[in-house]
């Protein structure tokens, strides 16, 4: 065989390796993968309550018009749907880490009492401080509590923000 039919052998047998290991990576990451808070599909929440500290309970529901409408006793008050959509996406927010809830004392990661609670279709998702090792919030989902990444903090619906263009 020829020098140059030889590298070319070796040459394709080492890409043909480094795409089997990046298989075998990829197969070992998604077997890993720690999943979402939720199996609800953000798209067909239908019922949002949020409970904040110092504020009342709020109460929305996505009607057939598909605007969500608050129902807490506001009279025919239309809610802002881009703030409730976000609040719908967090049922599919990535968890970064999960843990059984007897590995933490709850007032320790601020879930006794929470900063605030989301209940989604009746999901409730109740959310304490941050992390100490980054950017990350402690949220309990049932009997297990989740990691997830700070931005998917609730924040009120009824608070105005402005974009900055």
């Amino acid at each position: 065989m020829k020098r140059a039919a030889r590298q070319r052998w070796l040459l394709l047998a080492a890409v043909a390796m480094l795409l089997g290991l990046a298989l075998w990576q990829w197969q070992h990451d998604a077997s890993r993968a720690n999943g979402e808070l939720t199996t609800l599909d953000p798209s067909v929440i239908s019922h949002i309550t949020l409970a904040l500290p110092g504020a009342a309970t709020l109460h929305y529901e996505k009607r057939g018009d598909g605007h969500w409408w608050r129902t807490d006793g506001t009279a025919r008050r239309v809610a802002d749907d881009d703030r409730l959509r976000d609040l719908a996406d967090i049922a599919a927010a990535r968890a970064l880490n999960w843990r059984p809830l007897a590995d933490f004392e709850l007032a320790k990661i601020g879930l006794a009492p929470p900063h605030a609670v989301l209940t989604l279709d009746g999901q409730t998702l109740a959310f304490g401080i941050n992390a100490v090792t980054g950017p990350q919030r402690y949220v309990r989902v049932g009997e297990r509590v989740a990691l997830v990444s700070a931005r998917y903090m609730p924040r009120s619906p009824e608070i105005r923000t402005t974009e900055l263009h």
